[in-house]
């Protein structure tokens, strides 16, 4: 008698939810004391921050409002919620970088691939920041995010504390996204000859606008023949 071998499936490898994968963030407090986990409190602050919450305050605003949902979905330990001061405290001393990082790998695990998507790598002062008003030179943190224009979600993002360094930030962004067959959309400030490099061998195409302070730039683009403009935004 024959037995009949059926296929079995591979099943497919079951992904973590936000909250497990920020378990795997070191906890910058110290053991003792540490009345609330740490992806709990993380978690709070992006929903907080996706139902368009911004700051401390606000975000114990949200709590307070939300705060039976809350303990119903997290089960605090005594039925007690982080406070706006406690939740000031641990974003302070988490490691964005690592945030960053970690989130930008848990949505990718997300998303569906697609081809010939458009991404817009851009960066932002962040109000509040400044930490030289009465200077001339005035620094602050900028936010460098990379925004997918058709699937309308940021893919990762990083920061910097002078928006000189945006460019090398940009580079070290297109690594880490690890895209192909899609086009990323700059401003003038990106019209440098290693970030057009990177992108074209990442496998990708790029718009970089010129403005007319880029002479050099700008004279060149003027000479090339019609033909060989395929894409040129001059501001």
């Amino acid at each position: 008698m024959k037995h009949k071998h059926k296929k079995q499936q591979q099943k497919k490898p079951r992904v973590q939810n936000l909250y497990e994968r920020l378990g795997e963030l070191p906890d910058p407090r110290r053991g003792q004391g540490r009345m609330h986990p740490l992806p709990m409190i993380l978690t709070i602050v992006i929903m907080a921050t996706m139902s368009g919450c911004s700051g401390q305050r606000a975000t114990g605003d949200f709590v307070a409002k939300h705060a039976n949902e809350l303990r119903k979905i997290f089960k605090p330990k005594h039925n007690r919620l982080p406070s706006y001061q406690t939740i000031a405290r641990v974003m302070q001393h988490t490691d964005f970088s690592a945030l960053s990082r970690l989130f930008t790998s848990w949505a990718s695990t997300l998303l569906e691939e697609r081809t010939t998507d458009w991404i817009a790598l851009d960066g932002k002062a962040i109000g509040g920041t400044v930490k030289n008003p009465h200077d001339a030179y005035q620094s602050f943190t900028h936010l460098v995010t990379a925004f997918s224009t058709k699937r309308n979600l940021v893919l990762t993002q990083g920061k910097v504390e002078n928006k000189s360094h945006e460019i090398a930030l940009a580079k070290t962004l297109l690594q880490q996204l690890d895209l192909t067959n899609a086009v990323f959309t700059l401003d003038a400030l990106h019209a440098q000859k290693d970030t057009v490099k990177a992108i074209i061998h990442s496998g990708n195409d790029y718009v970089i606008g010129i403005k007319n302070n880029q002479k050099k730039v700008l004279d060149t683009l003027k000479k090339t023949p019609p033909e060989a403009r395929v894409w040129i935004a001059i501001v």
